[in-house]
């Protein structure tokens, strides 16, 4: 079984034009295609970015000549990779320090360690990742490579996430389970890069189960361990973590339902793993009533959301955004709580403007992850909302409302240039979404009646 899938394997490989092109060449040493391209090859799908590992430095000539393309040193490690990046695709070269099967060894898992030497076409196998493939299983070559780089730790979680029908191997998880702890020693840039990959992926619930089963979810966010240890104490239903976790059941379904981009996928991802940070500092209990409030705790979450993006060097636009749909999350259960109002749903899309698909994205993963999957008058009613807020964003898209008034209007109505021009526009503009305001006219007289009373003096 094992050398049928070699032979599939060398067929697939042998058909690419790069490695037909490389075998009519003169090559000096032993090139071999590497990596997560052989894996991507044998699972059929088309690579994008190709691993070579290379003997004789010379024959990066050979592939620069082959690609028209000039070759350039990637990062700071002791062992330099050259990458040639062509039409979108990059192409790697490491020079192999000892030889290929320690080079194959030293890697992270066994999926990843398989060879093909380009001059005599063999496999080269030595921890067994054509079986692992075979049988969908994610499992690491040593405990010593993940101490080597515990990154690799979170990147067997993020292929469990996007291979599809993957398993991690028991072992593989009992050694993150002992290790997790060393993640902290990994830069937080090359950490979010791989939570980017799984919060965007269909698997992301069975991840973050994962993350948090092995501790490594907490060693990441310790902030996210307070709200589990507040569940524990608490015990309340819904649970503050245990419903946040189940919530990402329904980001990716939704998230395809609603035409949801992948880079708005990941942003409301991270809002959502977020959003109830601040519960555990404003519970309050009403003992009459026998009611739990959280009064404000958007507020607490978004301030502490803050500091960990800050900390996980997330954008400016990044953390401008999750902060938002953190601030605004409780906005469509309110409006949803009595009558809703076509100009309370007007409110909702100027607050959130293109932010606006992403909160309904948000409230129905909060609202199921709070239901537990289950539908009642409730969720009935919030998801009649989301689709009115969505419709009525869209009639907005295709036809937007005309600006009736400009920040040279209103200072030429006799008000002083300065920060209030441009609050009073946002309230014009608020009130014309509302549509208590329809006409310029209208605009204008508003602007003299604040004037007469000096609102914003």
């Amino acid at each position: 079984m094992i050398m049928d899938a070699e032979n599939f394997l060398k067929e697939k490989i042998g058909s690419l034009d790069i490695i037909k092109e490389l075998k009519k060449r003169q090559i000096r040493g032993d090139v071999y295609l590497v990596g997560g391209s052989i894996r991507e090859l044998f699972l059929c799908s088309i690579p994008n970015d190709f691993d070579f590992a290379i003997t004789d430095e010379e024959d990066i000539k050979v592939f620069e000549e082959l690609l028209n393309s000039r070759a350039f040193i990637l990062g700071k490690k002791p062992i330099h990779t050259f990458r040639i990046a062509k039409d979108n695709k990059n192409i790697d070269l490491t020079k192999i320090e000892k030889d290929i099967v320690d080079d194959l060894l030293r890697r992270d898992f066994t999926i990843n360690a398989i060879a093909y030497n380009i001059k005599s076409g063999e496999i080269l196998d030595p921890a067994e990742g054509l079986k692992d493939l075979k049988n969908k299983v994610i499992a690491h070559i040593k405990k010593e490579n993940l101490i080597k780089d515990p990154l690799r730790m979170l990147k067997a979680i993020r292929h469990f996430s996007t291979l599809n029908s993957f398993v991690i191997h028991d072992n593989l998880y009992k050694d993150i389970c002992e290790l997790k702890y060393l993640i902290g020693h990994v830069a937080p840039e090359r950490i979010k890069y791989e939570l980017d990959q799984i919060i965007c992926s269909k698997n992301v619930f069975s991840s973050l189960k994962v993350l948090d089963t092995t501790g490594l979810l907490f060693e990441i966010f310790p902030e996210l361990f307070v709200l589990k240890k507040f569940d524990d104490e608490k015990t309340l239903i819904p649970a503050v973590f245990g419903h946040t976790v189940d919530a990402f059941r329904y980001l990716y379904p939704f998230g395809n339902k609603y035409h949801i981009d992948k880079q708005s996928i990941k942003i409301t991802g991270y809002a959502l793993l977020f959003h109830d940070l601040g519960k555990p500092q404003t519970f309050t209990y009403d003992r009459e009533k026998h009611v739990v409030h959280f009064y404000y705790h958007e507020r607490f979450s978004e301030d502490i959301a803050l500091s960990i993006m800050e900390r996980m060097r997330f954008s400016v636009n990044e953390m401008r955004n999750i902060k938002n749909l953190i601030h605004n999350h409780m906005r469509i259960f309110l409006i949803s709580s009595g009558e809703t109002t076509e100009r309370a749903i007007r409110r909702v899309i100027f607050k959130m403007g293109d932010l606006t698909p992403l909160l309904v994205l948000m409230s129905v993963c909060d609202m199921y992850g709070s239901s537990q999957g289950k539908d009642n008058e409730s969720t009935e009613r919030v998801l009649g909302v989301c689709e009115d807020v969505l419709s009525m964003y869209k009639k907005f898209q295709e036809k937007p409302l005309p600006r009736l008034i400009s920040g040279h209007d209103i200072i030429g109505l006799g008000y002083r240039q300065g920060p209030e021009v441009g609050r009073i526009l946002a309230e014009i503009r608020e009130r014309q979404i509302a549509g208590e305001i329809k006409t310029r006219q209208e605009a204008i007289d508003y602007v003299k009646a604040i004037l007469k009373t000096n609102v914003f003096q």
